[in-house]
C-alpha cells in the first residue's frame, strides 16, 4: 500500500504524478474469463436444479426453460420463458400481444402434472402396501381462486375423483358451480366458520347431487346442520375437525395443536357423537378432518400426526359412526430454496412419494391394529398443487448503488485545505497509517474524518462539495483495502405488497432470478426495490440466506422471475398505492415452432379499475378534470384536446411504468360531443402463429 500513502500525502505537497493510480499496488483478484461461464454455472449459482426440479431449468441459450410435463418432458417440448414474455409484451404490430409487465405466466400443463404426480404417488403407496381403499384429494380454493385454475383442477382431476374444498360462502358457490363439470364422486369439503346461509348452500349442493361434506369446525355448528337439514329435507353428510396434540414448531404450525384456531377437542367430539345419537343421525358422521400445519417439514412429524388422527378415526368407528373418509388436511410442503431441509419453513426434507407413503403407512398400521376397515384417504394439498404452475415476471428498469464518485487529486487537495483542528489531525493520521501500510488503522481514521465532516456540515461550516469529497475519499480507501462490497439497488416495475405479499407480511422467501442472460456471469450484487412509496417495498432477503442477489449490469431490458408463487400470492395481494394485479397469460405446450401457444391473455387492471375498487367513479373524475382543463387552457382547442386525451389515457392504462408509446388514443365526433377513448386496433388472435384460442379483450373507455 505504499502508493496509497504517497498519493494521499500528496494533497499537502502535490507531487508531479497523477492521483488516479493510488491503489495500483494493491492485490486484485485474477481477471475473470467470461467465456468460461456457462448456463450450468448459473443454474448452480441460483440453485435452479434444487427448487426448480423437475419443472424449471436453464437452457443452452442462457434462458430459463419450463418443462411442462416435469421429468417426462422431451427436449423439444421445453418452453423458453423469455420467448413467452416477448410474445406477451411485444407490440401487436411486431407480432406480440401488447401486454404490459408485470405479468403472471400460467402453465396449465404443469398444474395437470402436479395433480397426476400426487395421485400417482398415493396410488403407488396404496398398491405397494396392500392398502384396501383409494385416495382422492381436494384442492383448497383459498390458495388461488382464479377461475381457470379451479376449473383446470376439476377438469384435470375428474378421472381420479379430485374435488374442491371451500372455506367461505363465495368459495362454496364457485366450488359448487365448477364441480358440476367434475366427477360425481368428487368431494366438496365445506370448512371454515359457518352460518345458516353457508350450511343451507352446502345442503342445497347435496340436493344437486354434489358429494358435499359439512365439516364441523365448532360444536355449535351441529345445531344449525340438524335444524336446516330437517327444513330442507336433506340428509347431511357430516365431518368433524379434530384438534390434535401433534403440531410443528415452525411459523406454519401455529394453527395446529390443542390451541389451534379450528377444530373440536376430544370432549367436544364426544358431545357431538352423543347429540347425533339422540337425533338418530350418527350414520351421517362419515369424515374425520385434521390439520397439522402448512409446510410440514418431515415425514416423522407427518406420521406422528396422521397416526394420532387414525386413532381418533378408529374410536369414532367404535362409537358407532359410519366413518368412511380420513381427511389429512394440508401440509404437503414444497422446497422453496432447494435445500431439502427439515429445519426450515421454506424447505421440506421429503419427496412427494415419501409423503404419500408415510400417510398410507400411518393410517394402515393403526387401522390394522384396531381391526378397522381402511378408510378413503383425502388430502387438501393446495400449495403443492398450484405453486409451480405460475411465474411472476417483471422488469428491472434502473439500478443505483451507494458508491461515491471517484475523487481527483485536485478535489482532494481542495478538501484538505479546508480541514482544521481534529479533522485535519484525522487526515494526517490517516495519511501516516496509509504510508505504513496499516490498513485497518487507515480505514478507522478515514471513517473518523468522514464523521467530523458530517458534523461540520450539520453546523453549517462545511459546504456540500467538501462533504461529497469526504464520502469519495472514504469509499476509495475501502475499495483500496478490499473491504468495499457495494450493493446495487435494482428498481423493479412491481408492487411487492400486491404481487409478493407473503414476503412483506411473514418473510416468506421465493426463488427470484433473472430469466435470461444466464450464459453470462453476474457482475454485481443487488437488492430489489419496488414502485411503492414505502420503505418496506423492497426485497433484501433471498433463498440461501443471502442478503443480496447476483445480478447482471443493466444493458437493455432485464427480466426477472419469481417462481413457486402460484399459491396465496394472488389471493392475498391488495391495492397498496393503488397498484393492481399483473397481466396474465396462459401458456400450453404445443408442437409449433416455439413449443408453446398462448391460450388466454388478460391485461392487468387499469388505473380506472383500481379506482373503482376504492369506490371512486373514474367517469365522473374524468368529467371533473376535463372541465378543469377547459377552464384553464385559455380556449386553445388543440391544447384542450391534448390534455384531455392524456388524462383519458391515464385512466385506461395500468398503474405500472409503461413505455412512452404505450398510450394510444382516438378522438371521434359523436353528435357534437367528443368521445376520447383508449383503443388497440389489433386483436390478440392476430398476433402470431404460435398463439391460438386467445380471447379478445374489450378495453374500457372514458366519455368526454
Amino acid at each position: 500500500m505504499p502508493a496509497l500513502g504517497c498519493c494521499v500525502d500528496a494533497a499537502v505537497s502535490p507531487p508531479p504524478y497523477a492521483f488516479a493510480g493510488w491503489d495500483s499496488t494493491l492485490p486484485v483478484p485474477p481477471p475473470t474469463n467470461a467465456a468460461a461461464w456457462s448456463p450450468a454455472h448459473s443454474a448452480m449459482l441460483y440453485r435452479v436444479d434444487g427448487w426448480g426440479e423437475p419443472y424449471f431449468a436453464v437452457n443452452s441459450n442462457g434462458n430459463v426453460s419450463v418443462r411442462p410435463y416435469g421429468a417426462d418432458t422431451l427436449a423439444h417440448q421445453e418452453i423458453d420463458l423469455l420467448k413467452v414474455v416477448k410474445k406477451a409484451s411485444d407490440p401487436k404490430n411486431s407480432g406480440g400481444l401488447g401486454l404490459q409487465l408485470p405479468i403472471v405466466v400460467r402453465f396449465p400443463d404443469v398444474l395437470k402434472n402436479r395433480l397426476e404426480s400426487l395421485q400417482s404417488c398415493f396410488d403407488f403407496a396404496i398398491q405397494s402396501q396392500g392398502y384396501e381403499a383409494h385416495y382422492q384429494g381436494v384442492y383448497p380454493v383459498k390458495c388461488n381462486q382464479d377461475k381457470f385454475v379451479v376449473d383446470g383442477i376439476v377438469k384435470f382431476g375428474s378421472g381420479f375423483r379430485f374435488g374442491l374444498e371451500a372455506g367461505s360462502k363465495p368459495e362454496l358457490l364457485l366450488a359448487m358451480s365448477s364441480l358440476c363439470n367434475g366427477s360425481p364422486e368428487a368431494l366438496l369439503v365445506c370448512n371454515g366458520f359457518k352460518d345458516v346461509e353457508y350450511i343451507s348452500l352446502a345442503l342445497i349442493a347435496r340436493k344437486l347431487h354434489l358429494n358435499t361434506v359439512i365439516v364441523l369446525e365448532q360444536e355449535e355448528e351441529l345445531d344449525i346442520v340438524i335444524n336446516v337439514s330437517k327444513k330442507l329435507g336433506v340428509r347431511p353428510v357430516i365431518g368433524l375437525r379434530a384438534k390434535l396434540r401433534t403440531k410443528h414448531s415452525g411459523h406454519f404450525g401455529s394453527t395446529s395443536g390443542e390451541k389451534g384456531k379450528f377444530g373440536l377437542t376430544t370432549t367436544q367430539i364426544l358431545r357431538v357423537v352423543k347429540k347425533l345419537q339422540q337425533y338418530e343421525m350418527l350414520d351421517c358422521l362419515q369424515l374425520l378432518h385434521f390439520h397439522i400445519g402448512s409446510q410440514i417439514p418431515s415425514t416423522s412429524l407427518l406420521a406422528d400426526g396422521v397416526g394420532e388422527a387414525a386413532q381418533v378415526y378408529c374410536e369414532l368407528v367404535r362409537l358407532g359412526a359410519c366413518m368412511r373418509v380420513i381427511d389429512i388436511g394440508g401440509g404437503l410442503g414444497i422446497d422453496y430454496d432447494g435445500s431439502k431441509s427439515q429445519d426450515s419453513d421454506i424447505s421440506v426434507g421429503y419427496s412427494l412419494q415419501e409423503y404419500a407413503s408415510a400417510v398410507v403407512e400411518a393410517v394402515r398400521t393403526v387401522c390394522d391394529r384396531k381391526g378397522v376397515k381402511h378408510p378413503v384417504m383425502c388430502s387438501e394439498s393446495g400449495r403443492a398443487i398450484v405453486s409451480h404452475h405460475s411465474i411472476l415476471v417483471f422488469e428491472a428498469v434502473s439500478a443505483s448503488s451507494h458508491d461515491s464518485n471517484q475523487i481527483s487529486s485536485h478535489e482532494l487537495q481542495c478538501f484538505v485545505e479546508r480541514l482544521t483542528g481534529e479533522a485535519l489531525a484525522d487526515y494526517r493520521n490517516f495519511s501516516a497509517a496509509a504510508i505504513r501500510g496499516e490498513y485497518d488503522t487507515c480505514l478507522l481514521h478515514a471513517e473518523n474524518l468522514k464523521q467530523r465532516c458530517v458534523d461540520q456540515f450539520k453546523e453549517g461550516s462545511l459546504e456540500i462539495e467538501h462533504l461529497a469529497a469526504a464520502d469519495g475519499l472514504c469509499e476509495l480507501v475501502s475499495k483500496a483495502i478490499g473491504v468495499s462490497d457495494p450493493i446495487h439497488t435494482y428498481h423493479v416495475n412491481l408492487s411487492i405488497f400486491t404481487s409478493i405479499p407473503d414476503f412483506w407480511g411473514i418473510g416468506q422467501l421465493f426463488p427470484i432470478i433473472p430469466i435470461h442472460r444466464l450464459d453470462e456471469k453476474p457482475s454485481v450484487r443487488g437488492i430489489l426495490s419496488d414502485l411503492t412509496c414505502d420503505s418496506d417495498g423492497k426485497i433484501d432477503k433471498f433463498i440461501g440466506g443471502e442478503s443480496s442477489l447476483p445480478l447482471h449490469k443493466l444493458e437493455g431490458p432485464y427480466y426477472m422471475g419469481m417462481f413457486l408463487g402460484g399459491a396465496y400470492e394472488e389471493a392475498l395481494g391488495g391495492f397498496h398505492n393503488l397498484f393492481g394485479g399483473p397481466s396474465v397469460v396462459r401458456v400450453s405446450q404445443s408442437d409449433g415452432p416455439h413449443s408453446f401457444a398462448v391460450t388466454r391473455a388478460m391485461p392487468g387492471p387499469s388505473c380506472g379499475d383500481v379506482l373503482r375498487v376504492m369506490q371512486h367513479e373514474p367517469e365522473l373524475m374524468f368529467q371533473t378534470l376535463k372541465h378543469r382543463v377547459e377552464e384553464f387552457a385559455n380556449g386553445d382547442a388543440g391544447s384542450i384536446m391534448a390534455l384531455t386525451n392524456g388524462i383519458a389515457c391515464s385512466f385506461n392504462n395500468m398503474p405500472y411504468l409503461a413505455a412512452a408509446d404505450s398510450c394510444r388514443l382516438t378522438a371521434a365526433v359523436n353528435g357534437g360531443n367528443n368521445v376520447y377513448y383508449y383503443c388497440d386496433d389489433e386483436s390478440f388472435g392476430s398476433s402470431g402463429d404460435s398463439v391460438v384460442g386467445v380471447e379478445e379483450e374489450q378495453w374500457s373507455y372514458c366519455l368526454a
